[in-house]
């Protein structure tokens, strides 16, 4: 069934003969989207097929037919459960049938009905129906509940948009009760659910309670809606009237011959264009914007999009710079406070202080610190700008991959602005700040462009004095930033920037550094964050040494720093709980020593030994390096019968891997020089392992550890453990230079090894590395393997097929 049009058409009152008419059974004609009432004339659209054939047989018949709305207007074929049991009798007046099938139905509301059982046809729905004849009562109470509906309809239809108010005539003239309801209840604007609940109340007073309810909430809801379109509306016209008076007073202006710059607001931006001291062409371009500003309507998108860009135009510093301080002790001490160590780019900062104090300017310096995380390169740039007197702003790059997050988006795009690095200006407010890019190494890049490129210009001092962000469209003079950059590993960062940059290695600390400095900056830090500077809280050097070698394991101080707020935080709780027991104390003292060190942070994490020093058969100590810092790497190699294979082990990269066949190709080929059987890998499998195979090993330095591991495993001769080497390998037995040469011998030193074999070409690399890192250790640059050999295995005399040249040794005596 389809829905219609409404049509209503007042009916004289009913008969009550009319009900001794009805028949018993009815057939029945399921609505969609319409709920009719008794005393209404409705048109209905039909077009299902067993609704045309109820409305045939009721026309064939007594013309009586039972109208019963579906539950659920979206089921094409409804069932017996989907139709409401409460209805409208009603009487067929007209049929009249559509060219395109359908059949437009006039029918005349009766009375009210119910559903008592549906019958077995099954052409068409047909049912017992009861008629139902609601009482009525003419008493007071009806009398002030028709009153109540009848007012509260009259403002209804007066709020209302959709109801004509000649209804309002139409309802004035119906005078029985129920009529009135029947009337009232067909002009609701509501849903099936909502007017069906009036069918299924059959007292006249339940009724009247029902639509009133229904028109008191219908009334709340126009009210608020009329309300909003009141305020929508009383805006629109303030919008145009602002427009129309804007619009006057621009012709107005312009036939007085008034410039329109005489008004507050764009005397304003002119003046910040003045102030902001911008160079001539910066300048002649806010003032272009201006004057298109001006000729703007204010409701165009682009007035704001101009208005935005001036405003970034005059917030930008272009003149305004912070005085340094060249005090180079000032400097020195405000360096000495901050951080302990760090001797390399403390003196670096220093020659730039010097500089400046003999020519007064200097082009922007670019410094890359490089460095394990931890070992305080953020910082330190932070201690550079309070030494210097500078403002300080940081940008971290890590995860960046898109171009215009460093040169910004044309100011065109919706929601455009500056890239970061005007965006660090802004925010620091002077040109000559210092500028930490953190995390240079960990920019990526994707089809969006490459950050890395952009930053091309901004570390390049040739370049970075007309540095063009794509927002401002004008040269911006960077040339005066001191721009500060940090990394953990230098092969992350693309060639050219590193080209563009001075590298400074931040290695790791050893055990004595990171002693001082929690006992320096890290203890009474973490002593006034958890409020314990007046309790008297002393940790003693062991408690601290025992942190560090048993709860750590890193080449900075970040672990240990947390593992020092876990044991204040719990020395608190102790405190607290003292306090409250035994009342405060004015003299008590607090000592956190090793015991209770363990009882706070439970059992250790690492089990700090010194380097076994077993001479073990096929197993020899390297030295690797980590983005941590360095460690130690044991080689363990087995012989057994198989296949004449080489087995690796440990979870090795390619580069590891290659090294492993280069060292076995040279033990195979140089057999005989090294009195090794020369049939040794003939029906044998070599296996090399490298322990904890969870974590991914690579690189080259493990080639002459290898060798070594080799030749003592073919030899059968154990190999002394207490030497540790590092180097890459030919196969005509040279060995090459590695890095990472301070952090290894770091590591040799904290397990306790006392004889490291290294390149000589690395020979040179023991100058930069402090005096502190090598005391104490046997440095032995060698040129090939077999010069390893003498010191590896002592009971060997050194090969007459070796280099020929006397190894020198390089011995450091121990401070006292």
């Amino acid at each position: 069934m389809l829905k219609g049009k409404i049509e209503q058409e007042i009916i004289p009152v009913r008969e009550p003969s009319i009900v001794d008419d009805i028949p018993e059974i009815l057939p029945i004609l399921p609505l969609r989207d319409i709920v009719i009432f008794p005393y209404m004339i409705f048109p209905v659209l039909v077009g299902r097929e067993q609704s045309i054939k109820a409305a045939n047989y009721a026309l064939e018949n007594t013309k009586y037919i039972f109208l019963s709305t579906q539950k659920k207007s979206s089921i094409e074929d409804p069932k017996e459960d989907d139709i409401f049991i409460e209805g409208t009798i009603a009487k067929i007046v007209q049929i009249l049938k559509l060219p395109n099938g359908l059949m437009k139905i006039l029918v005349d509301g009766l009375l009210q009905g119910r559903i008592v059982n549906f019958t077995e046809r099954k052409e068409f729905f047909e049912a017992k129906i009861e008629v139902v004849v609601p009482e009525v009562f003419n008493d007071h109470e009806m009398n002030a509940l028709v009153r109540q509906m009848s007012q509260l309809f009259k403002d209804y239809v007066k709020i209302s948009r959709n109801i004509p108010n000649e209804a309002l005539t139409a309802f004035e003239n119906i005078e029985e009760p129920d009529r009135k309801l029947y009337y009232v209840a067909a002009n609701i604007s509501q849903s099936i659910d909502v007017k069906q609940a009036i069918l299924q109340k059959f007292v006249l007073k339940e009724q009247y309670y029902e639509v009133i309810k229904i028109l008191n909430s219908e009334i709340d809801i126009l009210k608020i809606e009329k309300e909003i379109d009141n305020k929508v509306q009383e805006n629109i016209a303030k919008t145009q009237r602002k427009f129309i008076i804007q619009e006057q007073i621009k012709i107005l202006q312009d036939e007085l011959g008034e410039d329109e710059d005489n008004t507050p607001e764009f005397q304003k931006l002119k003046d910040q264009i003045k102030k902001a001291k911008m160079p001539s062409e910066a300048e002649l371009k806010a003032l272009e914007e201006l004057t298109k500003l001006r000729k703007t309507p204010s409701m165009s998108p682009e007035s704001t999009v101009i208005r935005n860009y001036l405003e970034w135009m005059t917030e930008v510093p272009w003149s305004k710079r912070s005085k340094d301080n060249l005090k180079i002790n000032h400097v020195q001490q405000i360096l000495d406070e901050d951080h302990f160590g760090l001797e390399k780019p403390k003196e670096r900062i220093i020659e730039h202080i010097a500089v400046l104090n003999l020519v007064k300017q200097m082009k922007g310096q670019i410094l890359c610190f490089v460095g394990p995380p931890g070992v305080g390169k953020t910082s330190l740039g932070k201690s550079i700008a309070r030494a210097l007197g500078r403002n300080f702003v940081r940008i971290s790059l890590g995860g960046i991959r898109d171009e215009a997050e460093i040169r910004g988006h044309r100011k065109t795009y919706i929601g455009s602005m500056p890239g970061k690095i005007l965006q660090s200006m802004k925010k620091a407010g002077t040109i000559n700040p210092v500028m930490l890019l953190d995390e240079i190494d960990k920019m990526s890049m994707d089809f969006r462009g490459d950050p890395s490129s952009a930053m091309l210009e901004v570390l390049d001092p040739e370049q970075n004095s007309t540095f063009n962000d794509h927002y401002l469209e004008v040269d911006y003079d960077l040339s005066q930033v001191m721009f500060i950059t940090t990394a953990n590993v230098r092969y992350n960062i693309p060639l050219p920037l590193q080209d563009r940059m001075e590298i400074i290695d931040l290695s790791g600390y050893l055990e004595h550094d990171k002693l001082e400095i929690a006992k320096r900056h890290l203890i009474p830090k973490q002593l006034e964050a958890h409020g314990l500077t007046n309790k008297k809280v002393t940790i003693t050097d062991k408690a601290i040494m025992k942190i560090i070698t048993e709860y750590t394991r890193e080449a900075g101080v970040r672990n240990l720093e947390r593992e020092l707020a876990s044991v204040c935080r719990k020395m608190a709780r102790d405190i607290v709980v003292k306090e409250s027991t035994n009342g405060k104390e004015r003299n008590s003292k607090y000592l956190i020593d090793e015991i209770k060190v363990e009882e706070y942070l439970k059992i250790p994490r690492y089990r700090y030994q010194r380097h076994s020093k077993e001479n073990i058969v096929g197993s020899v100590t390297g030295l690797a390096w980590t983005s941590v810092g360095g460690e130690i790497l044991s080689v363990d190699v087995t012989i057994m019968s198989g296949s004449e294979k080489l087995t690796l082990t440990g979870q090795l990269g390619n580069v590891m891997k290659e090294s492993a066949q280069a060292a076995l190709s040279y033990i195979r080929s140089r057999a005989k020089e090294l009195k090794l059987d020369v049939n040794f890998f003939k029906g044998k499998e070599v296996h090399i392992h490298l322990p904890e195979g969870a974590i991914p090993k690579d690189g080259p330095s493990a080639g002459i550890t290898m060798a070594m591991a080799l030749y003592s495993a073919i030899s059968g001769r154990p190999a002394s453990n207490n030497i540790a080497m590092t180097g890459e390998i030919t196969l005509r037995g040279n060995v090459l230079p590695i890095g990472g040469l301070n952090e290894k011998l770091i590591a040799a030193k904290r397990y306790g090894i006392e004889t490291v074999l290294i390149p000589r070409d690395n020979e040179i690399d023991l100058k930069e590395i402090a005096a502190k890192v090598t005391d104490g250790l046997k440095i032995i640059p060698i040129d090939k393997i077999e010069d390893a050999i003498p010191y590896i295995f002592p009971s060997e005399k050194k090969e007459s097929g070796s280099s020929g040249k006397k190894t020198p040794v390089k011995k450091k005596s121990k401070r006292k």
